[in-house]
């Protein structure tokens, strides 16, 4: 299995974790369990009926006095009965009660798949301990690879222009599609989750204002420790660009420890997308076990929504940059960047795709080596058209399913704001979007662990999302070449 591409392992992973959960949700995802024994003071029987929807209890105490509680989305037959959106206010408010159920009261398929999602989540959490200093090191890499105060003249601001410009149009794009396909409405994929969780939404003002105050770090260490991801970013790229102001020396070795960093972070990243296939097949046998084949129907919809997002920036925006302010044919331009396009399909990696996009640029689209070295450099650290408008997309279907409604245009705001900071973040690697994704998921009040609903196909959009990434950046070239010429 290890001597195949990367997809194929992830594509095995998907396919044996969905087999084995599919099977523990139609042979054991049900269940009816009497406990009448090792129970606490006062209370004489609990009855517990399990599914894959939601779980009944019946509490009888010791003077045959009943008590019902429902959990999850099954009908609710008793009128009396107090419903619990979660497990975990379950857990809070009758504590006694969710004891029981966690120690005798679980299918087999929920048994087990929360074993799984337990073994999952350790591929997860490496994700998110190389997040921190995954965005440190590969932004300021990327700002200090400008080479001196003089790059941050008339050609970096047009390309910062650029590259902010084509990221929030991206970003527009995706919450525009995942608006109008609404992938994660009408099924339910998310365990015991409900409208009742829901982020309470203040006034736009407010969460503008938030999101400045979230940028401007009262303590950087204490943001790389809680993480404040947001914190994070600004504070990097303002340190990175004051270190090449100071130049000389100062600027030289703090580039070159950030160099340094970042090529170390890359390798212990790449190693942990190694275990990629593996922390699918948990994955997906945990949800597949808890809910069924439905998670299929929900994440078919997500995938057109994302594909379809991708294509229009990427044959509609990106071609008419290029035709309106490069006065170039985009068909043909396309065709001089054919070879780089299809190494970042097959790769699935910007900076591993840059050595030829550069080549593409000045041989075969023959725009000026100083402009293509300046520009690709940066945009394959901090320009991720494809990154931003699928982590917008991924977000809002996670908040879909969680909720079980749209987010608010406030929320979906501030998706589009932190979506934009996080894809500066975002290295140039397979799979780097996962890392950024908490960063988005925090922002509005999600678990980052819901990411794992759309590893299984993650792959096949990282393939996609990176040529955009990569068009995107040979469009700027294209376009600041242009406006220098002029």
């Amino acid at each position: 299995m290890f001597r195949l591409a990367l997809h194929w392992q992830i594509l095995i992973g998907m396919v044996v974790g969905a087999a084995v959960g599919t099977g523990l949700n139609v042979f054991a995802g049900t269940a009816t369990i009497v406990i009448s024994e090792g129970l606490p003071a006062g209370l004489s029987r609990v009855e517990i009926v399990d599914t894959t929807d939601g779980t009944t209890f019946r509490v009888v105490d010791s003077d045959e006095a009943s008590r019902s509680f429902v959990v999850g989305h099954v009908a609710v037959e008793d009128a009396s009965a107090e419903v619990f959106p979660s497990f975990k206010e379950l857990t809070v408010r009758e504590p006694s009660i969710a004891a029981i159920y966690a120690s005798q009261g679980k299918t087999a398929a929920h048994l087990w798949g929360d074993r799984f999602q337990r073994l999952g989540g350790l591929f997860l959490r490496l994700l998110k301990m190389v997040a921190v200093p995954l965005i440190v090191t590969s932004l300021a890499s990327g700002v200090l690879g400008l080479g001196g105060t003089a790059s941050l003249g008339r050609m970096f601001s047009r390309t910062l222009g650029y590259y902010l410009a084509t990221s929030m149009l991206a970003i527009i794009t995706g919450l525009i599609f995942v608006n109008l396909v609404r992938p994660g409405l009408g099924a339910n994929t998310m365990p015991h989750a409900a409208a009742a969780n829901h982020v309470a939404a203040d006034g736009l003002g407010e969460v503008l204002f938030s999101q400045v105050e979230a940028m401007i770090p009262e303590n950087p260490f204490a943001a790389l420790v809680e993480p404040n991801f947001l914190s994070i970013i600004a504070f990097t790229i303002a340190f990175s660009i004051f270190a090449m102001l100071a130049g000389g020396e100062i600027a030289a070795a703090v580039r070159k420890g950030a160099e340094t960093g970042f090529a170390v972070m890359m390798a212990m990243t790449t190693a942990i997308i190694r275990l990629a296939p593996v922390g699918v097949l948990f994955l997906m046998a945990s949800v597949t076990a808890t809910q069924g084949l439905a998670v299929f129907r929900s994440l078919a919809f997500y995938m057109l929504a994302v594909a379809l997002a991708l294509a229009f920036h990427a044959v509609v925006t990106l071609p008419t940059i290029v035709w309106v302010f490069a006065r170039r044919s985009p068909l043909a331009f396309a065709r001089a960047m054919s070879p780089a396009l299809l190494t970042a399909f097959s790769s699935a990696s910007s900076n591993g795709t840059l050595p030829l996009t550069l080549s593409c640029v000045e041989h075969r689209a023959g725009i000026r080596n100083r402009t293509g070295s300046f520009v690709l450099p940066l945009g394959a650290t901090i320009n991720m058209d494809g990154t931003a408008l699928y982590e917008a997309v991924a977000v809002l279907f996670i908040a879909q399913l969680h909720f079980g409604e749209m987010l608010p245009l406030s929320q979906q705001i501030v998706v589009a704001i932190t979506a934009l900071l996080a894809s500066v973040g975002a290295a140039g690697i397979p799979h780097a979007g996962l890392v950024m994704m908490a960063i988005i998921l925090q922002a509005v009040g999600l678990p980052a662990e819901s990411q794992g609903i759309i590893l299984a196909v993650d792959r096949i959009l990282d393939m996609m999302r990176t040529s955009v990434n990569v068009w995107s950046d040979s469009c700027g070239c294209a376009v600041i070449d242009a406006l220098e010429e002029a």
